[in-house]
């Protein structure tokens, strides 16, 4: 639910009205007992310095306050200790990394431990426990029923809270086992400080704060590092992804949506640098890819620009920082940012640009991360470009670029299985042949052969367009495969391209000619037809079934003929 003017207006008249008269209150049934002000200092610096430390358990930030808490309120009672948690709060509010603003954070948070600290003095009282007492057992048992019932009050607090917003929490939740873990473990170390702090003092601070402080430093390296090493490990994942894609449409695929994913990403774009001009490649919005509708910009605008122009990735913490720059696509409710360039042999050909939806979303040492990644994005991008290359050489007709006999075989053997599953109802073969073509090699060269082929190989392109697969079956053949066309669509499409070829006028240079000139050559073809399942269940009787059509059907029947294949 997103935060209203009038839901912070709320939140501010509620604190107002509660909590300076809930201090006043508690000042005048619970008196503070004296206090020397070095040991308050004392205490409060210590709660600073934890603050300052947080502890990522369970890949949150946790505040190890409770430990000193309690021993404020063992020593000093509930007022101390709600005023020492209202620093806390504002210390972890400044601190923390959330899209929700201050304006709100602030009164909710300050009446959420506010609630809590009073709610758990007063629990400790009514079961009996005083003030100042260095019983063990005592301290034990009500210190506990003090601790206990703090966890129990915040956790419901927030439980409510998720409730009135819409959300669907869980009370027993991962996250409520390890702040109730965390809360047992933390006790013990609680109750020590405050006895040995009653009998020795402030360097009691010193002595059980130190160790503590060193640990909690340790302890956010190691999560530093294993994190480091999370991300590592996943960014090789996706480096195998890459190298096994074949294609440049898949790598780009791959790459935007796995890496959107590893840094928790609401955005994933890839720009591509080319001619001065940075150009819309991949966009990647709230977990799906979209279609590009981007016009390329200069090269030097907006996020991209700088990332170019710069040859540094950058991370951006909110939309403050960078709102003035962009000219491209970003999304309005944008807020964090985090680009990197993508190059290649020294060269940068792209840049990498992630967005998400709340402030701080993404670290320092992702950018490391997100290098490694581009690395092995440009290689597998270049790596696919060869493979398609290699694919379309081996594929493709060396003159006419259609496509060869080795790939029709492959195409038509594939269809078949599609028409014989019920997954095509029809397939026909259209196969053609141009009449006397050995007497326009003759006439004019065999150059100007090669001429009308690729002249009439654009023409069957343009007639199939995305209907269908043209390849060029042998000298002067060709064959056209056409998906769910009956035999009447087929010869309505055979008649249409014969009546075409008829009509145009093929431009060579004739070759046997000492004066090489420009002529303008007719030819005519021969056209036969057939169509699956009708007249056959398998591919190769499917083409032999048309050419059949072809030579008896329209070449002995005096060319520049369309025939059908009859059983």
């Amino acid at each position: 639910m997103p935060v209203t003017k009038k839901k912070k207006i709320v939140l501010w008249s509620l604190w107002l009205l509660i909590f300076p008269v809930g201090l006043f209150l508690v000042n005048e049934a619970f008196p503070a007992p004296e206090a020397d002000k070095w040991n308050l200092l004392a205490f409060a610096l210590f709660f600073i310095i934890t603050c300052l430390m947080p502890m990522k358990i369970n890949g949150a930030s946790t505040y190890l306050v409770q430990w000193a808490t309690i021993a404020v309120f063992l020593k000093y009672g509930i007022l101390a200790e709600i005023l020492f948690s209202q620093l806390t709060v504002m210390i972890v509010i400044l601190r923390s990394r959330t899209s929700e603003p201050l304006s709100f954070r602030i009164p909710f948070n300050s009446l959420m431990f506010f609630t809590t600290s009073l709610l758990a003095g007063l629990a400790y009282f009514a079961a009996g426990g005083q003030i100042g007492s260095l019983d063990l057992v005592h301290i034990t048992v009500y210190g506990f029923v003090f601790q206990f019932t703090s966890f129990l009050a915040n956790q419901l607090i927030l439980y409510l809270y998720d409730k009135f917003t819409g959300a669907n929490p869980k009370f027993f939740s991962i996250d409520v086992i390890w702040d109730f873990s965390i809360t047992i473990l933390v006790f013990p170390y609680a109750l020590a400080i405050y006895i040995a702090e009653s009998y020795v003092g402030i360097p009691a601070l010193l002595l059980l704060g130190i160790p503590f402080f060193i640990m909690t430093a340790i302890m956010k390296m190691y999560n530093s590092s294993e994190k480091i090493n999370v991300d590592l490990k996943k960014a090789g994942e996706i480096g195998h992804q890459l190298a096994g894609r074949l294609s440049t449409d898949e790598v780009l695929d791959t790459f935007v949506s796995q890496v959107a994913d590893l840094f928790k990403a609401d955005y994933a774009y890839v720009v591509d640098y080319r001619d001065n001009q940075l150009q819309m490649l991949r966009m990647f919005e709230n977990g799906e890819l979209l279609a590009n509708n981007v016009p390329p910009v200069r090269y030097n605008k907006g996020i991209g620009g700088k990332v170019i122009t710069t040859n540094m990735a950058v991370i951006y913490d909110r939309k403050s920082e960078w709102k003035d720059m962009v000219t491209g696509h970003l999304p309005i409710d944008s807020e964090s940012i985090m680009a990197t360039p993508i190059a290649r042999n020294n060269k940068i050909e792209g840049v990498l640009i992630l967005g998400a939806r709340h402030k701080y979303a993404f670290n320092r040492h992702q950018l490391q991360i997100m290098d490694i990644l581009s690395t092995y994005f440009a290689v597998s991008l270049e790596k696919a470009g060869y493979v398609q290359r290699a694919i379309a050489i081996s594929e493709r007709c060396g003159l006419t670029k259609l496509y060869n006999y080795r790939y029709l075989d492959a195409k038509l053997e594939k269809s078949m299985e599609k028409v014989n599953a019920g997954e095509l109802d029809t397939l026909s073969l259209v196969m053609m042949d141009i009449d006397r073509f050995k007497g326009i090699n003759d006439q004019y060269g065999h150059q100007s052969g090669n001429d009308i082929l690729i002249q009439l190989a654009r023409i069957i392109e343009e007639e199939v367009g995305e209907e269908g697969t043209v390849a060029r079956y042998g000298g002067e053949e060709f064959v056209v495969l056409l998906p769910n066309y009956g035999k009447d669509l087929a010869l309505l499409f055979a008649e249409t391209l014969r009546k075409r070829i008829e009509s145009h006028a093929f431009q060579i240079i004739n070759d046997l000619d000492h004066e090489r000139s420009m002529l303008d050559v007719q030819i005519t073809l021969s056209i036969g037809v057939s169509t699956a399942p009708d007249d056959s269940d398998d591919g190769m009787a499917l083409i032999r079934n048309a050419d059949r059509a072809l030579y008896i059907g329209a070449k002995q029947a005096g060319r520049n003929k369309v025939a059908a294949y009859a059983k």
